[in-house]
């Protein structure tokens, strides 16, 4: 399975894809991270995101693309953001028909180093040191959309294949 993890953000958006499946090693596909300018309209910015990740759909071709769920922060501006560029995100690869999963931060810490409390250190820490690097990914933006993709390997085809079973049965009784 090859998974597309978006840590979304408006000024840095980090991309990363992971190869791998449960009980088998993980691979480091292809990571980076989108900038731009804070002197841009949004729209621009978000264009510029959008493009660059329709490259990545259209080269890289994953099976399931996993987006950090955004969540309740005190700056309002900095949510607001991040709620867009994730929005891009879920519009370009369902466009696709690309399955996509939002995973909670917590919820990736959690897969990824066993703490859903862990810093943004040991998540890259493990990220290395799952994917095999000799130094976690820089800057974080890229460590946590690598996470993302581990998570939904490990958690999110469980995931998919229960919501499945109950689609299939018509009910989750």
């Amino acid at each position: 399975m090859r998974v597309l993890g978006i840590d979304p953000g408006l000024t840095r958006c980090g991309f990363g894809m992971v190869e791998g499946a449960v009980g088998r090693p993980l691979r480091l596909v292809e990571v980076d991270v989108v900038r731009t300018s804070t002197d841009a309209s949004v729209a621009s910015r978000l264009c510029v995101i959008e493009a660059e990740l329709e490259r990545w759909l259209d080269r890289l071709v994953p099976d399931a693309v996993a987006v950090e769920r955004v969540f309740s922060q005190h700056n309002v501006r900095t949510v607001m953001g991040t709620a867009q560029a994730s929005g891009v995100a879920m519009v370009a690869a369902a466009r696709r028909g690309v399955p996509v999963a939002l995973h909670t931060p917590s919820e990736v810490k959690a897969a990824v180093s066993g703490n859903g409390r862990a810093d943004k250190a040991q998540v890259a820490f493990m990220v290395s040191r799952l994917l095999r690097l000799s130094e976690p990914p820089r800057p974080a933006d890229a460590s946590d959309a690598l996470a993302l993709a581990i998570c939904h390997i490990w958690r999110g085809s469980a995931s998919a294949r229960v919501e499945a079973a109950i689609a299939a049965n018509g009910s989750a009784r």
